[in-house]
């Protein structure tokens, strides 16, 4: 199994721990999204895991193996951490050579993942003169050259345009449902709510939340739903019968807390009440994430933002 396995693993610089006893596994077959305040210890995670720093303590593997005793790395573990990181003037076909050649790769290889970053009209042109979002692409088209069973990306929808986003979007997704193991490290949470399947969340160093998406959502928010009918009345009354309290609003439509929309369809079928919209509404991935770590952000601002909740 191409798993990312974590397992006490800690840092610490000079007095500083920066990561404090982790241990989770990153699976095959999703996107996992790994989410935490500045200074919760996510890219020194993804350093230690890449065998970039030491640890103080504890293990991180690969496939069970130490990063740097793996057999063709590039092969195994596609990566993208800096994509400021690529010689300025080099072109951005002669970047992905340099690392196809080193690793054993054909150039055939570097013009797949030049087209399909969408750089192969200007793969002859100079990185310097790239765009943050071309170098992003670039950074992308370097970590899938070996075509890996790993893969880990930190912020990289960083710089892309809307068209880049949904590509990356779209990309992650289609790794994962080959089989592959793929990791991506993002403080957008909007973003990460369109891609992830599972959330691994830290602050301050340690694992707050190793959950499925959709558990994690359910829990921090309280089951509520929004309904609209044409018997506004009968229902109220029917929905305070069995201990539910609807709050109308202006646009006709009543907010029901502490219920889910399949229950309260159920109780309106039974009555013979009309429907005209149900829905199941709570909170945002942003929403909860902020819930989550307001006692682990390192860095807050004074403001506090506002709550929000979306439709499902």
């Amino acid at each position: 199994m191409n798993s990312i396995d974590v397992h006490e693993l800690t840092k610490d610089y000079g007095g500083t721990r920066a990561v404090d006893r982790l241990t989770f596994r990153v699976r095959p077959g999703r996107v996992t999204g790994f989410l935490g305040p500045n200074g919760a210890g996510k890219s020194t995670t993804m350093r230690l895991v890449l065998g970039l720093d030491r640890p103080t303590g504890g293990t991180a593997t690969i496939g069970g193996r130490a990063y740097a005793e793996l057999d063709d790395p590039l092969r195994r573990v596609g990566v993208l951490l800096d994509p400021q990181a690529a010689h300025g003037s080099r072109t951005a076909r002669n970047h992905l050579l340099a690392l196809a050649t080193s690793n054993g790769m054909g150039a055939g290889r570097v013009e797949e993942v030049l087209d399909e970053a969408g750089l192969g009209q200007v793969a002859g042109r100079r990185i310097k003169t790239f765009s943050l979002g071309m170098r992003q692409r670039l950074g992308i088209a370097a970590a899938l050259l070996g075509d890996p069973e790993v893969v880990m990306l930190d912020e990289p929808s960083n710089g892309l345009d809307p068209e880049g986003i949904i590509w990356i979007r779209e990309l992650m997704k289609r790794l994962a449902r080959e089989g592959r193991t793929v990791l991506v490290s993002s403080h957008l949470m909007n973003e990460t709510s369109s891609f992830a399947d599972h959330l691994i969340v830290l602050g301050r160093g340690r694992l707050l939340v190793d959950l499925p998406m959709q558990e994690f959502l359910d829990s921090r928010s309280r089951p509520r739903a929004r309904v609209r009918t044409t018997e506004s009345t009968r229902l109220g009354e029917v929905l305070a019968r069995r201990g539910y309290r609807a709050a109308g609003g202006e646009d006709g439509r009543w907010t029901v807390e502490g219920v889910k929309a399949e229950q309260i369809g159920a109780m309106a079928a039974t009555e013979g009440i009309p429907v005209l919209e149900l829905i199941d509404e709570q909170a945002t991935l942003e929403q909860a994430y902020l819930d989550l770590t307001a006692d682990a952000a390192q860095f807050a601002s004074a403001a506090a933002p506002p709550t929000t909740r979306q439709e499902t």
